[in-house]
């Protein structure tokens, strides 16, 4: 499937679920927190390829995804993402290690997600900011950003993993990973 999407750094998300509401959305699951481990073999062929394997525990459900390298344009990320729900996160990471994936980074996230017309709404907080992410078909994000007081030329690049680098880079005392201090470290098995 190819994923389109924008992501728009915020500096609260307060106003954007306020215009979520007003405009009718329709909200899909309440904040919930995700921890993401993202796997490779020894030899980080899939990062070199721009490739990634995510394993995602978000509340009671799990998933494992690939991501294809992307294109960046307009504001708009469009790349083929698979995707499928598993049983369990540890598990799923067991057979990935068995197969010679294991984690090399791993990402959190309090995520709670909306339907806005058309367009998957996620509202992020993650530990260096919010973010909202807009995904589903290319002409329907720009419109869907505007609606709700958000600036299309404002989108990011990078992924999550990659805006991390940079945040870690401005602030050194940052850990590795991009993880809440505040909780409990959600490890894998």
């Amino acid at each position: 499937m190819l994923e389109q999407e924008m992501k728009i750094p915020v500096p609260t998300l307060t106003p954007i679920r306020q215009r979520l509401a007003e405009a009718g959305a329709r909200r899909l699951h309440p904040q919930l927190h995700e921890g993401n481990w993202v796997l490779d073999d020894p030899s980080h062929t899939l990062a070199a390829a721009g490739r990634l394997l995510r394993v995602r525990r978000a509340g009671d459900t799990a998933a494992l995804t690939v991501k294809e390298p992307g294109t960046f344009a307009g504001g708009i990320k469009s790349r083929v993402e698979l995707e499928t729900a598993v049983g369990s996160a540890e598990q799923a990471l067991a057979i990935l290690a068995a197969l010679g994936f294991v984690p090399v980074r791993r990402y959190e996230k309090r995520r709670e997600g909306w339907s806005l017309g058309g367009v998957t709404v996620a509202l992020d907080e993650t530990p260096m900011g919010a973010f909202v992410e807009l995904e589903g078909e290319s002409p329907l994000l720009e419109p869907a950003a505007v609606e709700l007081g958000l600036d299309p030329r404002a989108a990011v690049r990078g992924t999550y993993l990659g805006l991390w680098a940079a945040f870690r880079a401005a602030h050194p005392g940052a850990p590795e990973d991009m993880v809440f201090a505040s909780e409990p470290a959600v490890r894998p098995i």
